[in-house]
């Protein structure tokens, strides 16, 4: 069987961040979190990677990739704009900079992945762990009838300097994703009793720390480029008065599973962290150096 791909989405704006987070070191020899994703990935057995970037950074990002990568692991990209992939006939609105969302990101990949393959973020850390079980998951389970989402303990992937957006997943009794309720305000409400809230437009609601939430780490099937082509034809238009509608991976999800698919959660024992507030930087820092100290990593990486 031909070994799975990882596909990376770096073209986000890191507007929360403030700075191009993809390409910020964060180990002890200035490796990016996205290094180390890598670095694992390449040793659970994957064959190739893709990047999904803008084409304004492409050159710089080329230049920083490439020499650490280069004869380790097959290296493509895919561009994201806002012109890419567009119904027929559609034009988006004048005044919209934003890009259209992770879905849209995963569609420009398209005609660099004909294989089963894995979506990740480039700004979060995934762990080994992760990447091994998606790796096998792709080997034994992925079909045109079945994907996967990798779930991580909702308490293992909380920030201590703000709220944060959490996938919080649904299974059923096999143990496939039912549905996934996003929260854009995820919080510690007291991290020594283990309680964890959200607040919507109604207020604030306690949920399960134990719960399976999704860091975007998804397994997938190359026909999923078909299915998300067909959801974006009829998302754009939809949405063409709304400049910051974003066409994300868990309404493909979602519009899979109605559609009689099955996405299998598969368990991670790896613990989660990222960079979503530049005061979250320092933590990072410091928790690639406990991983490195205790052998996980060499040093430098590569």
């Amino acid at each position: 069987m031909q070994k799975p791909t990882l596909v990376i989405l770096a073209a986000g704006m890191a507007s929360r961040y403030g700075s191009m987070k993809q390409i910020a070191g964060f180990g002890p020899n200035n490796e990016t979190i996205m290094d180390y994703s890598i670095y694992d990935a390449i040793k659970a057995g994957f064959g190739k990677v893709v990047f999904i970037i803008r084409k304004d950074f492409a050159d710089n990002f080329k230049a920083i990739v490439e020499p650490k990568f280069s004869g380790k692991i097959q290296l493509d990209y895919a561009y994201q704009g806002l012109d890419s992939y567009l119904p027929e006939g559609f034009t988006p609105p004048a005044d919209r900079v934003k890009p259209w969302g992770t879905a849209h990101a995963m569609l420009c990949a398209k005609e660099v992945v004909n294989e089963n393959f894995v979506v990740i973020n480039a700004d979060d850390f995934y762990g080994y762990d992760a990447f091994k079980k998606a790796y096998d998951f792709c080997q034994d389970g992925v079909s045109e009838s079945e994907w996967g989402i990798v779930g991580y303990t909702l308490s293992n992937t909380l920030s201590k300097n703000g709220t944060v957006s959490r996938g919080v997943c649904k299974a059923d009794g096999k143990g496939n994703l039912t549905e996934i309720n996003e929260r854009t305000k995820i919080y510690w409400k007291d991290e020594a009793t283990n309680t964890v809230a959200y607040e919507d437009e109604t207020g604030e609601h306690l949920v399960d720390a134990n719960s399976p939430v999704s860091m975007n780490f998804w397994a997938f099937h190359p026909t999923v480029f078909e299915k998300i082509q067909k959801d974006f034809d009829a998302f754009a238009p939809a949405n063409n008065h709304n400049i910051k509608a974003e066409f994300f991976i868990p309404l493909i999800a979602d519009n899979f599973i109605k559609n009689g698919g099955a996405i299998k959660i598969v368990p991670t024992s790896s613990t989660w962290f990222g960079v979503t507030y530049p005061e979250d930087a320092p933590t990072v820092k410091e928790s690639i150096q406990s991983l490195v100290s205790n052998g996980q990593y060499p040093t430098p990486l590569f």
